[in-house]
């Protein structure tokens, strides 16, 4: 959805971009700045059909984008945009009204490229913000709603992202910090000729909705929106760095405010096995795709 997202140009780079084609291609005043005013019109204008409408995301990628940009200020900042390509067609139109009255002087045309070049210049920061949040945006995965979907959760440094790896042609960062995963990582694998998503969220901790970070935030964001069954990874070995109790709280609360199916699932068995679960390695392999099999038999 995101990852055509064109760059955004400078507000000088615009400038010089319009006030050279508009030197190199027109023949007098009048049709220099006809060229400008439409470059700087239509290039504003193509940069904000070119961002999809923020009013018909679906509920996911709404609360994804809400989380890593703003929904509200990318709003304002794609409307300063929609002002600036309307305040430079009316500075077009004026101007060229004028030199048709008042015959062809450059005094016209110097008063036009001041005024197209003070509304650019208004929005200088707009186009910075726009072209970091693409920066952004563009390395959202693309979530297929349609397909078999599995979702991972649990603690950080429980073996998510090591489970991806293991059962998808995914390649996600594994490494023994906490918190590697720090975006939506979306890998696929087929089974008996039916292709699967898994969907691997950042790690969470049982701490109060508020005081969860940008990168737990977007895991909610999978876990409310997306529909399929979660399998949620624990690690009674405490290799991880985080209690099992706490864990286990964790399962309780997302069991409160999912209406998905979960399996909870004790990795990390070739160190320590919860006594009251199913449980694999994703270091040695063992059980992997026990799992993988009662989690495609949910589905």
């Amino acid at each position: 959805m995101f990852e055509e997202l064109p760059s955004v140009p400078k507000s000088q780079e615009l400038l010089d971009k319009a006030f050279r084609r508009a030197s190199r291609y027109a023949k007098n005043d009048r049709s220099s700045v006809m060229v400008a005013g439409n470059i700087l019109s239509d290039n504003l204008a193509n940069l904000i059909r070119k961002f999809p409408s923020l009013e018909n995301l679906p509920p996911f990628y709404r609360d994804i984008v809400d989380i890593i940009v703003g929904i509200d200020i990318l709003r304002i900042k794609l409307s300063r945009l929609n002002w600036a390509s309307r305040q430079i067609r009316e500075i077009t139109r004026v101007s060229l009204n004028d030199m048709k009255r008042q015959g062809e002087n450059s005094i016209y045309k110097r008063a036009a490229f001041g005024r197209m070049s003070s509304v650019i210049g208004s929005i200088k920061k707009d186009l910075e913000f726009l072209n970091e949040a693409r920066e952004k945006l563009r390395w959202i995965p693309a979530i297929d709603p349609e397909l078999p979907t599995i979702l991972i959760a649990g603690y950080p440094n429980v073996g998510k992202s090591s489970f991806i790896l293991q059962v998808t042609d995914a390649k996600p960062e594994v490494a023994t910090y906490p918190f590697t995963t720090k975006s939506i990582q979306v890998g696929h694998f087929i089974q008996n000729h039916q292709k699967y998503q898994v969907v691997d969220t950042p790690g969470l901790l049982d701490r109060p909705f508020e005081d969860r970070n940008e990168i737990e935030r977007q895991a909610i964001a999978a876990l409310q929106h997306l529909k399929g069954v979660v399998l949620f990874i624990i690690d009674p070995s405490g290799h991880s760095g985080f209690p099992l109790e706490p864990q286990l709280r964790l399962v309780e609360c997302i069991d409160n405010f999912i209406e998905l199916p979960v399996l909870v699932v004790s990795n990390k068995s070739d160190l320590a096995t919860y006594r009251n679960g199913i449980s694999m390695s994703t270091l040695t392999g063992e059980g992997v795709y026990e799992v993988l099999g009662q989690l495609t038999a949910l589905l």
